[in-house]
């Protein structure tokens, strides 16, 4: 079970996420992307092959992770107004690997890991400002889809493998780790140029929101409820909170 979900689901929410960008635009597939559709798989094969009490423990620190994913998403728009992929790539890793080490000594009370999540959402999408350079992706070739998808197969297979090796609270980080942002920012940054990039970042964020309730609400309930139970009802109340942000975002987008 655990490596069907590696081999098969990841690459499969790859695919359609990219698909999306190319009809709907970069907003829509980095809010979709931000869902927890990589780091819910792997959270839930570490709970499969380590226990609920691990998982607990690494949903806290997957929570905490947000803001070394935040930082990565910065870092790679600043450098991509004046560099390429390969730098730009280079950069946003190097500040997640940073970032993390610098979590790891952090001991954050739950609650108080989300506030400063949230905190740091609303600042990001200012910091990640925007970047010019951006070609229409409709109707866009498909060639680089199997790419995108073994990419991502890849990155889930390692970080997962890597996850059983590190503890609760280094493999709760490395779930986060930025598979979607890798794999989906940088083709997107080398087929339709650094603005469509950074308009996908941008939309992540957004969707990072219900990333961080479907994280609290395992933190909580993996200790006290079925494995199953826990994982739907993080995945309900993240849906919710995805959808609820959507709609309000569309009504205050329309003209008064």
């Amino acid at each position: 079970m655990p490596l069907l979900l590696k081999l098969l689901l990841v690459p499969s929410l790859i695919a359609a996420v990219t698909l999306a960008g190319r009809r709907w635009g970069p907003a829509v597939a980095g809010w979709l992307s931000a869902f927890p559709i990589v780091s819910g798989p792997i959270l839930l094969a570490i709970a499969l092959e380590q226990g609920s009490d691990f998982a607990a423990t690494a949903a806290a620190n997957t929570l905490l992770a947000v803001l070394a994913i935040l930082v990565f998403s910065i870092a790679y728009a600043r450098v991509a107004q004046h560099k390429g992929v390969f730098a730009a790539m280079s950069a946003a890793l190097l500040a997640w690997a940073i970032s993390v080490a610098l979590l790891r000594s952090l001991e954050l009370p739950l609650w108080v890991g989300f506030a400063a999540v949230l905190a740091a959402l609303l600042a990001a999408p200012r910091l990640i400002g925007h970047v010019k350079g951006r070609k229409d992706s409709q109707g866009a070739p498909a060639r680089d889809l199997p790419w995108r998808m073994a990419a991502g197969a890849l990155l889930t297979l390692a970080v997962t493998a890597a996850a059983a090796q590190m503890g609760p609270r280094l493999s709760g980080m490395f779930a986060m780790f930025p598979v979607m942002s890798t794999v989906l920012v940088g083709f997107s940054h080398r087929s339709s140029g650094p603005g469509f990039a950074v308009d996908l970042l941008r939309g992540m964020v957004r969707g990072y929101y219900a990333f961080a309730v479907f994280c609290l609400v395992l933190a909580l309930l993996l200790r006290a409820q079925p494995l199953a139970s826990s994982f739907v009802a993080a995945t309900i109340c993240a849906l919710a909170v995805q959808l609820g942000l959507r709609a309000a975002v569309a009504r205050s987008a329309k003209p008064a």
